[in-house]
């Protein structure tokens, strides 16, 4: 059953998304999860605090913002289990926790602007997508930066929530989404949430874990069917370069994608004025252009639709033999 609501989860967001006039009635369910990050962390993580409380203070958030949105996953589903196709309309709901159709037109609108407005529209574009400094980047930069945030939210925004959908239902896809949400708001090594958002960077580390190497694999599967990608180049990267990179899951996804397009993505990156060394990922050309970023898009397109056909056939076993 649970397998079933990620394939119709996929399909309903690929079909309708979630528009932007509901967005600007109800908001969305990140919102709502960042709004409660945000109470927590004002709440439990005071500068007067030493690291060791905070620590422990960004385990018991971590708790909270878990089990909250699990619990509401929990009592909706259960309610609507009990009602004719009830599970459309769960899938309608779970729908709201994926982002196939808004990552790709963010990404497509870096390329565009690129075309259009030349490299300060490109930059302009890129920083609704990434945490890196647009003004230090030229045009190859851009263009890596909208590459590299395709591959890492391939994987997070989409294959991962997809995954806990179809193992844990709408309870663990909002457990996931919420993780995922405090580690981009809170997991970061700076003065105030080193240790206070240390349990939330760790806990999303390991819940991302399955879905990057599935991503990992899509992409290279991906790469044999769309024309001009290099399946070779692509599975090449992986088991190089994949984890070299600073992060445990990001590597999969990007070093996939470099590899497939030919292209060297990664490196040294340049956040709120700091840079921060990383390994490349792919031994390609660095000088990427909007071409390679719908390349990229073409290869992440392929990939999602391999996504939702292995949930179908999932879905459809299960029916058969379950």
């Amino acid at each position: 059953m649970f397998v079933l609501l990620a394939f119709l989860s996929l399909l309903a967001e690929l079909g309708l998304g979630y528009p932007d006039r509901l967005v600007r009635a109800i908001g969305h369910p990140v919102i709502w999860i960042g709004k409660f990050i945000s109470f927590l962390d004002h709440h439990l993580n005071r500068a007067t605090h030493t690291d060791n409380w905070r620590r422990i203070s960004g385990v018991a958030a971590l708790v909270a913002l878990v089990a909250v949105p699990a619990s509401i996953g929990f009592f909706l589903e259960t309610i609507l289990a009990s009602l004719p196709l009830g599970i459309v309309a769960t899938a309608i709901l779970a729908s709201s926790l994926l982002a196939q159709r808004s990552l790709a037109s963010h990404v497509k609108a870096v390329a565009d602007a690129l075309e259009s407005g030349g490299l300060p529209g490109g930059r302009q574009a890129v920083s609704q997508i990434v945490g890196r400094d647009p003004d230090q980047l030229d045009e190859a930069g851009v263009s890596r930066a909208a590459i590299e945030s395709l591959a890492e939210n391939f994987s997070d925004g989409i294959v991962a929530p997809a995954f806990w959908l179809g193992a844990g239902g709408l309870t663990a896809g909002l457990a996931y989404k919420a993780a995922n949400t405090a580690d981009s708001m809170i997991g970061h090594r700076t003065p105030r949430h080193e240790a206070f958002g240390w349990a939330a960077a760790r806990f999303d580390d390991l819940v991302n874990l399955p879905a990057s190497r599935l991503t990992a694999v899509l992409l290279v599967v991906a790469a044999i069917i769309l024309p001009g990608a290099n399946p070779a180049g692509a599975w090449r990267a992986i088991r190089r370069d994949a984890r070299k990179h600073r992060s445990p899951n990001a590597g999969w996804p990007e070093a996939a994608m470099a590899g497939a397009l030919g292209l060297s993505l990664a490196g040294p990156r340049i956040y709120g004025g700091v840079t921060v060394d990383d390994a490349t990922m792919g031994d390609g050309k660095r000088e990427a252009n909007a071409a390679d970023i719908r390349q990229a898009l073409r290869l992440y397109w392929t990939a999602d639709m391999l996504l939702i056909a292995l949930f179908g056939i999932a879905a459809g076993a299960g029916a058969i033999f379950g």
